[in-house]
């Protein structure tokens, strides 16, 4: 584990490899966001319940994880690197003092947590050689800054120009009785999809985008029942594809 990422499990050889930008909400200790610590449990701090899921994931076989371990708004690994939300002062309404960063403070931030995330994730890869990867998220079910608008989606599938993972995934979960499936949602993979572009499309690799509404996994008995079905999504995909 390092201040940047961690790893869950054991690296599985030709495995599923679970990767999520966002499985934390930790703030060093020597960095102050300027904001209320009660944000950091919300949605523009963490991806809500995809450390659990990833875990129950890895526990089943076959799957090793690999994990943000600082909140998004310290770091957003899924943004490009140059780009303000890469250390964003302002998220849902919601602004972010500590991070009206100048250019060598946002270097630093480069420097010390996104550029040695994404040097380890493409090293993982190097070492595992994964069939797929999973690239795991989620959403929640309401914007503070659009409340107007419902997301009614359970499971959105993201993507950029490879479909091949996202639409097998989405003929797979259009079978599960009850869902409300997305195609591109709740916002689309064309224009946010920067870890699995550099790290999966830009060189031929399987994968999979998956936003799940944060309500879904806020407890563990969601999680064990996604972490359940995102398994036999993911072993699907593989035997058809990988």
């Amino acid at each position: 584990m390092s201040e940047a990422f961690r790893i869950v499990g054991d690296i599985v050889p030709g495995g599923i490899l679970i990767e999520s930008d966002h499985a934390s909400a930790r703030v060093p200790d020597d960095i102050d966001l300027g904001i209320d610590t009660a944000l950091l449990r919300q949605h523009i701090a963490i991806d809500i319940g995809v450390a659990e899921v990833g875990a129950m994931l890895v526990a089943r076989g076959g799957y090793t994880a690999f994990m943000g371990n600082v909140s998004r708004l310290v770091c957003d690994f899924n943004r490009e690197e140059h780009s303000p939300g890469v250390a964003p002062i302002a998220s849902d309404g919601h602004a972010i003092p500590g991070n009206a960063l100048d250019h060598a403070g946002h270097e630093a931030r480069l420097a010390r947590f996104y550029r040695p995330y994404h040097a380890a994730f493409a090293d993982l890869i190097g070492r595992m050689q994964p069939r797929l990867i999973l690239s795991l998220h989620s959403f929640t079910p309401r914007l503070m800054s659009h409340p107007d608008e419902a997301r009614p989606w359970h499971i959105g599938i993201l993507y950029n120009r490879d479909r091949r993972g996202a639409a097998a995934a989405l003929d797979w979960l259009r079978g599960e009785p009850g869902l409300v499936v997305g195609d591109q949602q709740p916002y689309s993979g064309e224009l946010l999809n920067l870890t699995m572009d550099l790290h999966a499309e830009a060189h031929g690799r399987l994968y999979v985008g998956v936003e799940i509404r944060q309500d879904q996994i806020g407890d563990a008995a969601g999680q064990a029942i996604w972490a359940e079905r995102l398994e036999r999504m993911t072993r699907a995909i593989v035997a058809s594809l990988g």
